[in-house]
């Protein structure tokens, strides 16, 4: 259930912050999927010939958060696909803020319907920071301020889901199931333990990406996300569980009873794409 009274909050604060374009609801409580204890993720986007005064926006939230420490960065600092934000506890509750740039979610939005997008280095997504995400982020929030209609507008460019992202998803990272786990099963010769992992989560979230194509939806972050996946209707049979037995595999170093069940995975994820999946002619 939502905090309306938090909504209400850091809506009226930051209400007046120059360039602030539109503010949204995002991540689980934006999907109507989140838990007690999730946090508040805010995205703020603004016009790149207009973007938020930070300092403005960080005179504005000041008088909200729990503690004066509470993190607002410039923009840019966290990188070109999370490009700023802020970590803040408002009356005890986890808020996020994550700055968007209209003018390259716009690019994004008109690059995923043609069935473009591109996985980019992104520190705290292990996965890599998919595009397409910019353009889930748009279909999947509720608007919390939108004067100008512009993330009202975007909302149509996003549904229905394009067959086109829906192919170059299924295409790209079903075809990296299996070099993930033919990689990890190298590094089992050698005993290499952080790279088999790392070849392991790898591929359980290729599996998750063709899940999501698979069923029209769009995935908005990794975390999660097999779990979530597994609830679906067209999804492998013991998903969620036997992506628990892998985890308990690698850490008991039985590599390679954990890479056996990757490759059922594997296996059952080819079978499932030969079932559903018929891609449009170019």
């Amino acid at each position: 259930m939502e905090n309306p009274v938090l909504l209400t909050r850091v809506i009226e604060a930051l209400r007046p912050v120059r360039g602030l374009a539109a503010l949204v609801l995002g991540g689980s409580r934006g999907r109507g999927t989140a838990g007690p204890a999730s946090d508040y993720d805010i995205g703020l986007y603004y016009e790149p010939d207009a973007p938020l005064d930070v300092a403005m926006l960080q005179s504005a939230i000041a008088p909200l958060v729990d503690e004066p420490s509470s993190t607002v960065t410039r923009m840019g600092e966290w990188g070109p696909w999370i490009n700023g934000g802020g970590w803040l506890t408002i009356a005890g509750v986890k808020v996020d803020l994550l700055y968007r740039d209209l003018g390259r979610v716009r690019e994004v939005i008109a690059d995923a319907r043609q069935g473009r997008f591109s996985m980019n280095y992104q520190a705290g997504h292990p996965h890599g920071f998919c595009s397409a995400i910019w353009m889930g982020e748009v279909a999947t929030c509720q608007p919390l301020l939108d004067p100008f209609g512009r993330i009202a507008e975007l909302k149509g460019e996003t549904w229905p889901y394009p067959q086109a992202l829906r192919d170059a998803l299924i295409a790209r990272f079903g075809w990296e199931v299996g070099f993930a786990i033919e990689n990890a099963e190298l590094a089992a010769r050698r005993a290499e333990q952080t790279h088999i992992a790392g070849c392991a989560y790898r591929a359980l979230c290729c599996v998750a990406q063709v899940l999501f194509a698979l069923n029209g939806r769009y995935l908005i972050n990794e975390k999660g996300a097999v779990a979530e996946a597994a609830t679906y209707p067209i999804t492998l049979e013991g998903l969620a569980q036997e992506q628990a037995e892998i985890w308990r595999d690698i850490g008991n170093a039985d590599h390679e009873r954990a890479l056996r069940r990757l490759r059922g995975l594997s296996d059952g994820l080819r079978a499932l794409v030969e079932h559903y999946f018929s891609p449009s002619a170019p």
